[in-house]
């Protein structure tokens, strides 16, 4: 308990360093593999490491070059026709909300810019901060490629600092742990890039069958919000529903939406999940959604993200030690078997037999 103590109070202390290094440290694990392939092949490992992170840099770049032009004509749209029907819908929702509950939403007379910045945001921020707030996210985003190159020319140091570190266990057998970390990351962030396309591909061909505009756009964000657990294909169902409510005159169509996106959420955590991803992680349900709270509460949307592959690695670390080993049972799934095993090999005590009456009369 006190070293879980101590790694949450860390990571609130060092969210600024940790959460670039994380992400770096997951992609550089994701990259390990090419690079792998590319030594054996004789080419240096500096080399190596700068292609593999040049490849990486350029899908990454292609990704957010595509949101960016889906997010571009979604807001060329909003410039036209569209904003009146927002203003309306607005007028009307703050009208019944004013008189089913009494509670004005403060836009009687439509969405208003001001009022928006006003809920979302402090209106007294200075301009100085959202100028270091701004570089503070550049410099991160800097960082970021940095710290992938180092650890992916340093990866057999620090696997050689970790056998040192647990020197009373065999090197082997650390070696086979650390590599068991590195594939469980590597399919982890794998499978849910393939769960995330698919979910683009169908949320997107639903969205078209029922003749919602900008359908390439919400299905893509549905997608992607997959990767948070639990919260993100509900944030994923909002927008498209609400969208529909906005631009279409029948309630059918935002019903449809959320049936639709509904389904495909069970299919996905019943069938594709499990057939993609499979046990990798191993952890259950309740850990997953503690973690899920407490990484939105220190390090926000992308702590959500990051926790769940952090404490699988956590899990992982904690076999290491028999004294940290039932914090490793505690993160994985629960084993049924092992009561029952114990309940059937458990001593059945004899009742006693009562003596037999012949004994009684020879004693007296």
């Amino acid at each position: 308990m006190l070293l879980i103590i101590i790694i949450v109070f860390f990571m609130i202390v060092a969210k600024e360093l940790l959460v670039p290094l994380l992400v770096s440290g997951y992609i550089a694990m994701l990259l390990t593999s090419t690079c792998n392939r590319m030594e054996r092949y004789k080419i240096p490992r500096s080399l190596a490491a700068f292609i593999c992170l040049l490849i990486f840099v350029a899908a990454i770049g292609g990704i957010f070059f595509f949101i960016y032009l889906q997010v571009r004509g979604f807001c060329h749209d909003l410039g036209d026709g569209l904003t009146t029907k927002v203003n309306e819908f607005v007028i009307e929702a703050n009208k019944w909300s004013k008189d089913t509950f009494g509670t004005d939403l403060g836009m009687p007379n439509g969405f208003e810019m001001e009022k928006a910045v006003e809920m979302v945001g402090n209106e007294n921020t200075k301009p100085t901060q959202m100028i270091l707030d701004t570089i503070n996210t550049l410099s991160d985003i800097i960082l970021l490629p940095v710290f992938i190159f180092f650890l992916l020319i340093y990866r057999d140091h620090l696997a050689v600092f970790v056998t040192r570190v647990f020197r009373k266990q065999d090197n082997d057998f650390l070696l086979r742990k650390l590599t068991s970390i590195r594939k469980i990351v590597h399919a982890y962030i794998m499978g849910a890039g393939k769960v995330m396309c698919i979910l683009a591909v169908v949320n997107t061909a639903v969205l078209f069958a029922l003749g919602i505009e900008h359908a390439i756009f919400f299905g893509v964000l549905a997608g992607m919000l997959n990767i948070i657990p639990y919260v993100g294909p509900a944030l994923g169902a909002i927008l498209p529903f609400t969208f529909a409510i906005i631009t279409k005159d029948s309630l059918f169509y935002p019903v449809a939406v959320v049936v639709a996106f509904t389904i495909i959420q069970l299919l996905e955590g019943s069938f594709l999940t499990p057939k993609i991803t499979g046990s990798n992680v191993n952890l259950n349900a309740l850990v997953t959604f503690i973690g899920l709270l407490i990484g939105g509460a220190i390090w926000g949307i992308v702590g959500m993200i990051l926790i769940i592959p952090t404490i699988a690695i956590m899990k992982k670390l904690f076999e290491l030690s028999p004294a940290t080993q039932p914090y490793a049972y505690l993160f994985g799934e629960e084993d049924s078997d092992w009561l029952r095993t114990r309940l059937r090999r458990k001593p059945t005590t004899p009742a006693p037999t009562p003596p037999a009456a012949t004994d009684t009369a020879e004693h007296l």
